[in-house]
């Protein structure tokens, strides 16, 4: 094992630290942190030091492209005062964030208050409770907004407001591409959409308004389930809005209500689900399925200075027969699966496909009925001011957390590959079977009749033509209100950092 090198050398000689890497690794950490650059600093820029500072080590040792971000080398800096200098050179600790950022990096995250990145993986944001899509008139800047499902016992659901419906406006101004942002997704904790049909392909503005004020929400990610017969093959439905582990046990129930009925076909809707939990993706890909236990879900892909320290079985995740809390999982033993996904489907939601796609496992026969996903293939984990815990806090370290700020990161820790070994779907994953939504016949959730649903079923049954898409092409999707959340589409795995010294 080669030592760490340059300045870093004299710090873990003096440490008297293990040549084997995998202990040199978690001393650069803590004795980086804890000796290097404690240099008497000026009192007006002490706290931004110490901002910057962890974003620095946590990018030098958890980044996944570490090794191509001259910046973050392990021998960028030959002395304290020049890493100091370095540090103080930013406007702000955004700004060193983004220019620690690889080229192909669409994705890592930084905050100023790491609660609101906590809150957001556990289900909880400031919401009216309507998630909508926006769409480009004519292929134009112009957008129309419509509604694809409205959260339960939210501000918008006691408004009335119904999926397809459709609005052309944002208090009183017309949404384009320059400005949905402001008028959406700013700081305003109201707005009031201003309502429209289509006619004859033509957008007409009814008149119709109504007003959604944004508040504390917390969605269960289960919008829908449902079992239905339909020539003599029970088919069970399962309408899944992200990978939330705090609701595990509700979707364990739902499998136990599944396994009840003797299902013969799943269908996991997951087309507005971006992601989430790598815990759960696994917990839920081991209840459709229960046969692998044991076997590799997967296997990632860090950084170069990680993937020379952690063994194969540290990198490993796999299937399981049991919740985090030890509650035993009810597994369908399915041997095929019917996946609805599409542009709005990323990270975790990409993961579970790509994993039980495997040739070991459903390879074949998980059917993806849709479009092309997002191809969001890289996870993350919550880094904080804690260095004792490699900036990672687990239930076997918890802190102590730095109180002079609230910085936290979501940076790319790594890609995730199926037990084939693929995880290169930067473009997104492509369907089996291409089926995109019309905005102007969304249909009803949960209905049979609703168009990507009822595709889906004419698959599983086979005996009727299939439902045509005739997307009208005068509305292309652009985007999806969940994109501008603080987790935004990112898949979160838990880190063991013991694993660094194993």
């Amino acid at each position: 094992m080669k030592n760490l090198k340059n300045f870093h050398e004299h710090l873990i000689n003096k440490y008297v630290v293990s040549k084997n890497l995998k202990y040199s690794l978690l001393a650069f950490v803590f004795i980086f942190n804890t000796s290097c650059f404690n240099d008497d600093i000026d009192d007006n820029i002490a706290s931004s030091r110490e901002i910057n500072d962890f974003i620095w080590k946590g990018m030098n040792l958890w980044y996944f492209w570490q090794q191509d971000v001259p910046d973050l080398l392990d021998d960028r800096f030959s002395s304290n005062s020049e890493y100091g200098d370095y540090l103080d050179s930013f406007d702000s600790p955004e700004a060193l964030f983004e220019s620690l950022l690889f080229s192909e990096d669409r994705f890592s995250i930084i905050t100023s208050n790491y609660n609101d990145l906590i809150n957001s993986l556990n289900g909880v944001s400031l919401s009216n409770g309507m998630e909508f899509g926006l769409a480009r008139i004519d292929g134009g800047s112009e957008l129309l907004g419509f509604v694809q499902y409205v959260v339960p016992n939210s501000n918008a659901a006691s408004q009335n407001v119904e999926r397809g419906m459709l609005f052309r406006s944002v208090d009183g101004t017309n949404l384009n591409e320059n400005n949905f942002g402001s008028l959406l997704f700013g700081d305003n904790t109201s707005y009031t959409i201003g309502l429209a049909d289509i006619v004859n392909d033509e957008i007409v503005v009814n008149g119709n308004e109504i007003t959604l004020i944004k508040q504390t929400l917390t969605e269960n990610p289960i919008l829908i389930n449902e079992v239905y017969e339909i020539e003599g093959i029970k088919i069970g439905y399962l309408m899944y809005n992200s990978f939330n582990d705090e609701f595990d046990n509700q979707l364990n129930a739902v499998f136990a209500e599944f396994a009840s009925e003797n299902i013969d076909e799943l269908i996991l809707d997951l087309r507005y689900n971006l992601g989430g939990s790598v815990g759960t993706t696994i917990r839920l890909s081991s209840m459709i399925t229960g046969q692998y236990t044991g076997d590799v879900f997967l296997r990632s892909v860090y950084n170069d200075k990680l993937n020379e320290v952690l063994s194969e079985e540290d990198r490993e995740r796999n299937f399981v027969n049991e919740l985090a809390d030890g509650s035993a999982i009810n597994s369908l033993n399915l041997n095929s699966l019917y996946v609805l996904a599409q542009g709005s489907s990323a990270s975790a939601s990409e993961l579970l496909i790509n994993s039980l796609s495997a040739s070991p496992y459903l390879g074949n026969n998980l059917v993806h009925i849709g479009d092309v996903t997002v191809g969001k293939n890289e996870f993350s984990t919550v880094l904080l001011d804690a260095p004792d815990c490699a900036f990672v806090l687990t239930e076997n370290c918890s802190g102590p957390i730095n109180p002079n700020h609230t910085y936290g990161m979501l940076p790319l820790l790594g890609r995730n590959a199926n037990a084939d070994g693929f995880f290169e779907f930067t473009d997104g994953l492509n369907p089996d079977i291409t089926f995109e939504e019309d905005i102007s016949n969304l249909g009803v959730l949960g209905d049979v009749t609703e168009p990507l649903l009822e595709r889906a079923i004419q698959e599983i049954i086979g005996t009727r033509a299939p439902v045509s898409n005739n997307s009208n092409s005068k509305f292309k999707i652009m985007t999806n209100s969940k994109f501008y959340t603080p987790i935004k589409d990112n898949m979160v795995m838990d880190i063991n950092t013991s694993m660094l010294n194993n």
